[in-house]
Formats: C-alpha cells, structure tokens, sequence
C-alpha cells in the first residue's frame, strides 16, 4: 500500500517542494523516516503517535515507511508532522479524497492541535510557484500565508478540522487574502522636538534620501541617539516587494505577529555592543538571519561603535558592500540580503570630552588614539556620511524655536527615493548608496565647476578609489534632494564635508 502527500521543505529562506511517501509492508511493527530527515523531523514519529492515540487510530501496524523526497536534500524543522500523518491516514483509508495540487505544512501537539511554524510565507510562495492551488497549514500562519497570490490558504487549529474537510468538505475556509490597511504612520519621536542641530539633521536627511550609511561622533549628551531613534519617522514608504521581502525574514526569524503579518514600516533595529557575531550577521548550527538581515530595507543601529569586539564590527564589511550575507555551515549554505542603511553612533574617546569646549577631555593622546583605532579604516571606508554633533549651544535651546517637523523632512525624502525609483527602473538598484561601477559616471554627471572641484579634492585630499565612488553617490543624493539633473558644485562640496571626520580624528 502506497500514498502521497505534498509539502514544503525550507532551508534559510530557500523554501523547496518536499513529496511525502508513506507506505506499508508485512512485518515486524515500525515506524521509519527516510530522506534525510533531522532531529526535528525524526521526532516526529513520537508527535504523530501521540495525536494518531488521542483519535483513537490504528495506522502503524506493520512495517511503516516514510520517505520525504527528494532525498538527496535535508529536510529540517518540525513542518512535516502534519503532511506525513495525512499521508498516513490516505494510507488507512480514512481519507480518501483527492489532494491533487494540495500542500501541508504544520507542526503537531501532542493533542492534535496545530502549532506554527517558522517561515511561513516563504514555503507558501514556493509552493504556489511549484503549481499548489490550496494549502493546509496552522490557523496562526494563515494570514502571513495569504499574502502569496494563486493559492488558498486553509488555517486550522486541530488536525480534526482537516479532516473533517478532507472528509465533507466542511468546517474550513479560505482565508481571505490580507492586504495591509493604508495608514499613516505616527511616530512619537519627532525632529521638530530636537532644537539646533541643523547640521546633523541635514546630513540625516541625506542620508535617509540615498540610504547612505552614516557616522555621528559627538559627547555624551550631545544628542545622537535622540537623532538616531528619530530616522524611523523620515524613512520614505516601503514598497509592497520590500514588505515581503523583509516579511520572510522576520517570519523565518520567529519574529511576526499572528494579527499583522506583513511588515508595512522600515525596520529599525537597534543592537546591543555585547552582540557576538551570531547575533549581528546571523548563524548557528541551523543558519539563522541576524540583526544585519532582520533590519534589511531599513536601519542597523549600532550606538557606542567602539564598544563592539572589533571583531565582530570586521565580519559587517562585506555584507555592508554586497547587501547580503552567506552563512556556510556543513549543513549547507544560507543567503540572507541585508540591505541596510547603518546608523552609527560613538564618543571620540573614553570619557568622551575630545574635542569638547564645553568639558575638559581627561584622556591621554594615546587613549584616545587606541579608542578610535577600535574602528578599522575599512568599517570607516563603508560608512559614506561622517558627521561631528556638538552640543546645543544655550541660546537654541531657551529660544525653543519650533523646529522642522519629521513630516516635512519626509516629504523631501520621500521625493528624492521616487526620483532614484524612475532613475533605477529595471537595474535592481533601489537607492544612490548602491550605484554600481558600471552605471555611476552616467548617472553622476557633473557640471564643470563640480568636476574641477572633485578633482582638486581627490588630489588634495588624497581619495581613495573607494572614497571618490562615496563623494559621488552622496552628491548625487545631494543633487536629487535639490531635483537637479545634474550634480552642481554645492553637491560636491556637501558631499565632501559629509566625509570629513576620518581625516580629523583618525589621521591626526
């Protein structure tokens, strides 16, 4: 005797159509998995056992054989357990109707009841690419799971609803496809409550336009994590690819809310310095996404920089520069993008007085040297704005002038991202920070008067390759926030202050 079931198998984000092959032979009394299965999968047999008494059903006597095919591929997590007892039950004849272009996908209780999985939305959209009609999964995946299109999607709480409508054809419905309601979003942090800071909050505003990444060195007190926590509320729109892009990593991180499963706002995720390395990029024996890939499409915030293990700051460099991260473990490799726009924040020296007319610094040359070199040129060579905050001076903060309001600064933001969108169309190229080699000289033409400004910085200023690639994405943000075609010398010269800070501190 023989049955079949189809599911959906995931590794990382990389979901795969799994067969589920049950059979039943003449013998001694088993139970096997077969087809690379894990720890999880295993286990399994215990769970099915379990809920297979508290119905009161038969099926394993004799020699029970499931294979999860293909079998050349390791089948991990727990999602299995309801498709291989359905393949069970098609096996002793209490279901018997037809499953053709159905999936299922679930974890048991040991009381029948369906527990969720993990990277729902991932192994739903696969299988609606791989030709499933209808899926069957737990009732707390069933709204992530309907935002795939061309599938429907049956949530249920217990096993026996299942089959009730694999029986009858009654007890379930489909879910009905969730689309996020329009909102606007409001932030309680706004910049019209932070007084002074021009400066900084331009060259946030410049940042947030291109998705540069972007460094504020200051004193305690001087207000850099009161700016940072305020970004959320000029980020532009994100766009419905991104929310299910950022949606299967959250989902496949454990990280979604059951009532509003698509995430609709740029992620701001603000890490720890006691993060390891697993923590940041992600990792473990089975690969999971980090704080880099949880923030992708929106902000990585690392407050007191130098107080990450240098180490761990190394391992963000290549996936700064590519926007993504591969995790290679025996079990196989992982990709996770990770397009982010970094946001960092840190003293200039251990007391954090360097610089400061206000305080006297109490640190010697050589402490502060070593406290800066915390953090390698390279870390230093990615992050495409530098800026210095002071302290707001007296007189701003008594005259309690209303200053520009998030909303406001969102709209400019907002106008210079559409531009980028017409510009990039077709390219994969979301914003400025990530214009290639190929494309940049025809998308950063520069007037006259720029090119000889550029030049006589380059030269001056002795650039890197690297850096004149920087100076040029950012002026070409400066130059969409202006809506100039072209980049004038002002961009230029905006874009080169925005990068002074590594020749003032670091190469004294």
């Amino acid at each position: 005797m023989f049955s079949k079931v189809e599911s959906v198998g995931l590794f990382g984000l990389n979901a795969f159509p799994v067969t589920v092959e049950a059979s039943i032979s003449a013998g001694q009394p088993s139970f096997d998995i077969v087809g690379m299965p894990d720890i999880a999968v295993q286990e399994s047999k215990a769970r099915i056992r379990a809920v297979l008494g508290q119905l009161e059903l038969k099926l394993l006597g004799g020699k029970v054989t499931v294979n999860l095919a293909p079998a050349s591929v390791k089948k991990i997590g727990s999602m299995f357990d309801l498709p291989i007892i359905i393949a069970l039950m098609r096996l002793g004849g209490i279901i018997s109707s037809e499953l053709t272009d159905t999936a299922f996908i679930g974890e048991l209780s040991l009381d029948g009841a369906l527990a969720p999985v993990n990277g729902a939305l991932s192994m739903v959209l696969t299988a609606s690419q791989n030709g499933t009609k209808r899926i069957f999964l737990p009732i707390d995946n069933a709204k992530e799971a309907s935002v795939a299109e061309g599938v429907e999607v049956y949530g249920a709480e217990h096993i026996t609803q299942i089959i009730e409508f694999l029986q009858h054809g009654t007890g379930l419905f489909p879910e009905p496809r969730y689309i996020p309601p329009e909102r606007k979003y409001r932030y309680f942090e706004d910049f019209a409550d932070v007084m002074g800071q021009y400066a900084a909050k331009k060259a946030i505003e410049t940042a947030a336009a291109g998705s540069h990444n972007i460094l504020m060195l200051g004193p305690p007190g001087s207000g850099k994590s009161m700016l940072a926590k305020r970004i959320p509320s000029i980020l532009p729109r994100i766009t419905f690819e991104e929310s299910i892009e950022t949606t299967q990593i959250h989902s496949v991180a454990g990280i979604i809310n059951p009532c509003e499963p698509l995430v609709t706002s740029r992620p701001f995720r603000a890490v720890s310095h006691t993060a390891s390395s697993v923590g940041l990029v992600g990792g473990g024996s089975i690969p999971k996404p980090g704080e880099i890939s949880l923030a992708h499409n929106g902000v990585l915030f690392l407050d007191e920089l130098p107080e990450f293990d240098r180490r761990v700051l190394e391992t963000l460099r290549q996936p700064l520069e590519n926007g993504d991260i591969t995790i290679s473990r025996a079990s196989g490799s992982v990709n996770y993008p990770c397009d982010v726009m970094l946001v960092a924040a840190m003293n200039p020296c251990p007391c954090g007085n360097f610089g400061n007319p206000l305080k006297k610094c109490t640190c010697s040359e050589k402490m502060v040297s070593a406290y800066l070199n915390k953090i390698s040129q390279p870390v230093l060579d990615r992050i495409d704005i530098q800026i210095e905050i002071k302290p707001v001076k007296y007189d701003e903060l008594a005259e309690r002038k209303p200053a520009e309001s998030s909303a406001a600064i969102s709209e400019r933001v907002q106008r210079a991202r559409d531009i980028q969108a017409e510009r990039y169309k077709g390219t994969g190229i979301k914003s400025n920070s990530r214009i290639t080699s190929d494309i940049i000289a025809d998308v950063c033409k520069l007037t006259p008067d720029a090119q000889e400004m550029l030049k006589a910085a380059f030269e001056k200023l002795g650039l890197s390759a690297r850096a004149y690639d920087r100076i040029l994405k950012v002026s070409r943000t400066c130059a969409d926030l202006d809506g100039s075609a072209d980049i004038q010398k002002s961009h230029i010269s905006q874009a080169i202050a925005f990068r002074s800070l590594d020749r003032k501190y670091w190469n004294r």
